[in-house]
Formats: structure tokens, sequence, C-alpha cells
């Protein structure tokens, strides 16, 4: 059997450029349960790489939180970026856990419109936006 390209490549991460670190590393590690993988300061480029995900960069795709050093002003998101997913067991508690703790659901949780998975849009501390999708634990057989 022939090798195709997919099985040779992988999705390693996602960059996203971050005005506040501290709370961004927050946002990502304490609210949404990440675990700080590694942190690295560039000082001949004013800039610090850091990258979180919920499992080994070996095997999972993360998220690159780039910060450039001595930036004040929001980042223009632009129009091409739509959002990070990630699947949650019940949507409507981390919600809830979400929002009590001062994060914007612009779209709470409910229905896609055409039918299907239960989902909500949160942002993080730059106004990017993550899309929550409620994804029950597998029953053991």
């Amino acid at each position: 059997m022939t090798s195709t390209v997919s099985e040779n490549y992988r999705l390693l991460h996602t960059m996203i450029r971050v005005r506040d670190l501290k709370k961004s590393l927050d946002f990502y590690t304490r609210l949404l349960g990440m675990k700080l993988l590694r942190q690295k300061d560039y000082p001949s480029g004013e800039f610090t790489l850091v990258f979180v995900g919920y499992g080994d960069e070996a095997s999972d795709a993360v998220i690159e939180l780039t910060h450039n050093w001595g930036r004040t002003e929001p980042y223009d998101l632009g129009t091409g970026f739509g959002h990070l997913a990630i699947g949650v067991p019940d949507i409507h508690a981390t919600c809830d856990r979400l929002a009590a703790e001062g994060v914007n659901i612009p779209r709470p949780p409910g229905p896609m419109k055409h039918g299907g998975s239960v989902i909500a849009f949160i942002e993080d501390p730059d106004g990017y936006k993550i899309e929550l999708i409620e994804k029950k634990p597998e029953a053991a057989p």
C-alpha cells in the first residue's frame, strides 16, 4: 500500500497573538483547563511564545500564544480567522462557570441552526472566538 500525505502530516498548532500574556494564560489554563506546555522569551525579538493544550505536543494539536512585548493596543482580529473549537462534556455547566468568571458568551448554549450538536461561543481576553461543542463521554461497552 502506498503512503499518502495525510498519513505523514498532522496539525501541530494554531498561533494567536495576545496582548496580556498573564490574562491569556489564566484564561486558557485555569478557565479552560489546558496545560502550560512550554514558554520561552526571545529578548532579541521582544516576544514570548507560550504553548498550551490538553495533551502532549508530540500527539496533540496545541495553541501557540504569541506575546509581543510592549503591545498596548488590541489586535485587529481581521475577517479571515474564524474560531477555535473545544469539546466539553456539559456545555451548560461550562458556560455557567465561565460566565461567573466574567467570560463573554456572545452565543449561549443551544442547538446548531440545522440540528445536530449543542454549541456555544465564548471569547478569550483578546476577543478570539472559541466554539464550545458538547461532547458527552462515550459509555463503556
